[in-house]
Order: C-alpha cells, then sequence, then structure tokens
C-alpha cells in the first residue's frame, strides 16, 4: 500500500505519542522499499509560518493497513534531529550521562560559593 497520506498519518501518530500536538506535517520525501518507506517530513506549527519548519527524517514499516515510525531521531535515526519543539521529548533520546562531580572534581555538578577557593586580586 504506497499511500503517501498513509505515511503522513503514521508520521502524525508517532508525533502523537511523543506528546506533540497542534503541528502540520508536510511530507517533502518519499521512498518505497516493498513494506517499508523512508521519509522526509517538515513539521511546523499549525496555522504557523512554513518557513520555521524542521525538517524530520522518519523509516516507517506497514504493519496490517498502517505505517508505523521504526526509525526516528529519538529512536537513532539520527544523532542530532534538529530543534525540539515545545513539549517534544529530547530529540538525542537522553543522550549520555553526566557524572556527578567527585572528589576528583569531574564534570557534573558546580560547586557551591563556599566549595571555590577565594578570588585572586589583580
Amino acid at each position: 500500500m504506497q499511500n503517501n497520506e498513509a505515511v503522513r498519518q503514521g508520521v502524525i501518530d508517532r508525533m502523537a505519542q511523543k506528546g506533540v500536538a497542534g503541528v502540520e506535517v508536510t511530507l517533502t520525501s518519499v521512498k518505497y522499499n516493498g513494506n517499508e518507506a523512508d521519509v522526509v517530513a517538515n513539521i511546523a506549527p499549525k496555522g504557523g509560518n512554513q518557513a520555521a519548519a524542521m525538517s524530520m527524517n522518519y523509516h516507517l514499516r506497514q504493519e496490517g493497513n498502517k505505517w508505523v515510525v521504526v526509525g526516528a531521531p529519538d529512536t537513532g535515526g539520527s544523532p542530532h534531529g534538529g530543534a525540539a519543539m515545545p513539549g517534544a521529548a529530547n530529540p538525542h533520546g537522553g543522550g549520555m550521562a553526566v557524572p556527578e562531580a567527585g572528589p576528583a572534581g569531574g564534570a557534573g555538578k558546580m560547586p557551591s560559593p563556599e566549595d571555590l577557593p577565594p578570588a585572586k586580586k589583580k
């Protein structure tokens, strides 16, 4: 079933799963390969400026009579995934954990002002 509207609905369903609503989805590219499709979609706020749309890549698979996103920026489709929309999940999928500051002073939280050495006067 190579139907662009059904593929578009699959992208819309994915966004709804992620808690993103009130957007317009326009497909700019669809490449079918059997029961799979690679899609480039423009996502813009509903009624908003289309020039502000962001482009997202999705990989979908046909499951029954529906197309379902199986690869997207938040599932490893792209390490950067573009800017996050308000209310959207982190496009980096949570990213790498940052270790807490330890006795060696590694990365993490900033120390309290009391723990800092005194500033030198110039």
